[in-house]
């Protein structure tokens, strides 16, 4: 009996650990199910129905639009708030290419600045310095679920009337000061790609916290036609009215985000669980120098999204990933900072020196978390970074 203990042990201890795993819902074959047999699998069907109910009554949002990508939302964002080649908006530059894109696409020019040491989120007291006549809009990113200093970036809006949009695509099921992230600017965008908290395979999904972009948001995300309103019998033909696209999901995406959006409570809680035992095993690293953990403020409540640490070098870095490979764990770096990229230097603008933004960039490691991931399984990562370090 402990031989075939042992054995079982020697197995776990030497097992592949991927850095993430999608959940699958209780609910998610039968949803499928019940799309399929409706005959009703391209968008706006009855679970997309459900699913914008859903997160309007969770949010709070004014209205909310399921779209195929959370990249789909941010597209729509900049076309609502009628981005114009030459506009500035501001952001920061660790941040994925989407957020970027969004404006460039418009002709607009992405303006890019450092983020905060702590949160790794925009540093909101380089906003303002960076805004010019030209600066329309700021775009923040919530990183790592964790929210940016809303408060202080919505002042700064007001005060030189600048559109906020949020990138929150890691940020479902986060709160700034008890408001959802996404409700806190003139729109939010969510993700649910594959890699997300909440996910529906690809999907995302735009908050709209503004009721004069309501009506045209419908209007843009039907290819530029009144469809929406055609479906729901507010006119007896639909046509082309403006600029517009395809942004829809199919109903089958939304079945299976719906099951997943369900137990929203309980994959963020099994996540939250698994961060917080690298936050508490990892303290001693962190006061004997070797790394540095995520900080919460006070006024945030995060989804364990991501567990990252930052190490000392970037040398350190790239020998700690390999050492974890070779140990079968899949840990991972995370952004090339846009304003190094070669389209950031194509299209973008710089503002100051972006230190913070590459040395993070050159020595985050993101730990592995995914909802179902086993004590055991944690704990053996923490043991490994607990090797490397002290070895």
């Amino acid at each position: 009996m402990s031989i075939s203990v042992e054995l079982s042990k020697l197995k776990h201890e030497n097992e592949f650990s991927p850095f993430s795993k999608p959940y699958v819902s209780v609910n998610s074959i039968r949803y499928l199910t019940q799309s399929l047999e409706s005959n009703h699998l391209q968008g706006d069907g009855n679970f997309t129905k459900k699913c914008h109910q859903f997160l309007e009554k969770f949010t709070g949002a004014q209205k909310v639009l399921l779209t195929h990508s959370c990249t789909a939302s941010l597209e729509m964002a900049a076309i609502l708030i009628d981005l114009m080649e030459g506009d500035e908006v501001i952001m920061p530059s660790y941040t994925f290419s989407s957020t970027a894109n969004a404006v460039v696409l418009r002709g607009a020019i992405p303006v890019f600045v450092d983020i905060r040491e702590d949160t790794l989120n925009i540093d909101e007291n380089l906003i303002e310095p960076a805004i010019t006549s030209k600066t329309k809009a700021i775009f923040v990113v919530h990183y790592a679920g964790v929210s940016a200093n809303m408060e202080k970036i919505n002042q700064i809006a007001k005060k030189h009337n600048l559109f906020v949009i949020e990138d929150a695509a890691q940020g479902v099921g986060s709160f700034y000061k008890n408001e959802p992230l996404g409700t806190l600017g003139h729109m939010g965008a969510y993700s649910f790609h594959a890699t997300k908290n909440i996910i529906s395979g690809e999907g995302g999904a735009l908050l709209i916290n503004d009721e004069r972009f309501i009506e045209q948001s419908e209007i843009i995300r039907e290819k530029g036609t009144n469809r929406s309103q055609f479906i729901r019998g507010e006119v007896d033909k639909y046509t082309w009215l403006d600029k517009g696209s395809s942004y829809l999901p199919s109903d089958l995406m939304a079945a299976f985000l719906l099951s997943q959006l369900e137990e929203m409570e309980e994959i963020n809680k099994k996540r939250l669980i698994i961060w917080g035992q690298y936050q508490s095993c990892l303290e001693p690293l962190e006061k004997e120098g070797y790394l540095r953990r995520p900080f919460i403020p006070s006024d945030c409540i995060h989804n364990a999204h991501i567990y990252y640490i930052v190490v000392n070098s970037p040398d350190i870095r790239n020998d700690f990933l390999k050492y974890m490979k070779e140990n079968g764990v899949q840990c991972t770096s995370h952004y090339v900072p846009l304003h190094n990229a070669p389209a950031g230097l194509k299209y973008g603008k710089t503002f100051g020196d972006l230190a913070i933004t590459n040395k993070v960039a050159d020595q985050i490691v993101r730990l592995p978390l995914w909802a179902g991931m086993r004590s055991d399984s944690v704990q053996r990562v923490i043991k490994l970074l607990n090797t490397y370090f002290r070895s």
